[in-house]
């Protein structure tokens, strides 16, 4: 059974392709009766699709090996004129079978890339979380009630800044409007002042869109129109 790093790690190691042959098997072996293993397997190529996504086929050229084997021996060369001296060919000897300082050197590899790809991983995530456009709703008075973000993947959602004093048997209803010849629609029914994503579904959502939250009834306007005061309203800007 393979106990020799973090199950995380070993997971790692195996979707990027440094373990050797043996230990692949041993691996896939291990993986077969460990679901959290094919878990963690899993996760890592999710991670590491980004990087795959960018890479680009190609063919490499007919004298590619040629070229790596002629230069191999002239770096071979140099090692063993060196090696004619009994006490320098022992001391490379011994350096070349140290196991611990290829193993050390293999997971210092293996610690950079699982590193690399972790940051790689956590940029695309806070790409992710930013908005891709936002819309300030603001009161009469000029003062900020809400805030509604946009996401690249088509999340939309409604965070308020303020409390919103609600009347007994009333919600807060919130609309969008793109095209005042199409009218509002509604995109949003609450109780209370709170965080909720907005139901655009197959609506257009574009720069200068208008949001507005109204109080209407507790199930929502009866004529799928605004008929309730306006709370606060704002337009779509791209986030720089």
């Amino acid at each position: 059974m393979i106990q020799d790093h973090d199950p995380e790690i070993r997971a790692g190691e195996y979707v990027l392709g440094l373990l050797g042959a043996a230990e692949t098997v041993a691996f896939e072996s291990q993986m077969a009766g460990d679901p959290k293993l094919g878990a963690a397997v899993a996760r890592w190529r999710e991670r590491l699709a980004p990087i795959d996504a960018t890479a680009q086929r190609f063919e490499p050229s007919a004298g590619l090996w040629l070229r790596i084997e002629n230069e191999l021996g002239v770096i071979s060369a140099p090692l063993q004129t060196a090696s004619s001296s009994p006490a320098t060919g022992t001391r490379i000897a011994q350096w070349w079978d140290n196991l611990w300082l290829w193993r050390g050197a293999a997971f210092a590899g293996v610690a950079t890339a699982v590193l690399l790809a972790i940051g790689l991983v956590a940029a695309l995530d806070r790409a992710r979380r930013q908005p891709v456009m936002v819309a300030v709703l603001l009161t009469e008075t000029n003062v900020a009630a809400a805030v509604v973000n946009t996401f690249a993947d088509g999340r939309v959602e409604l965070l308020p800044l303020q409390d919103i004093a609600v009347p007994q048997g009333r919600a807060l209803e919130i609309w969008t409007l793109w095209d005042r010849a199409t009218g509002p629609r509604s995109v949003g029914l609450i109780d209370r002042a709170r965080a909720v994503p907005l139901r655009l579904d197959n609506l257009p959502l574009g720069t200068d869109q208008l949001f507005e939250i109204t109080v209407e009834p507790a199930a929502g306007s009866p004529t799928g129109r605004p008929t309730g005061p306006i709370i606060a309203k704002g337009l779509t800007a791209r986030r720089l």
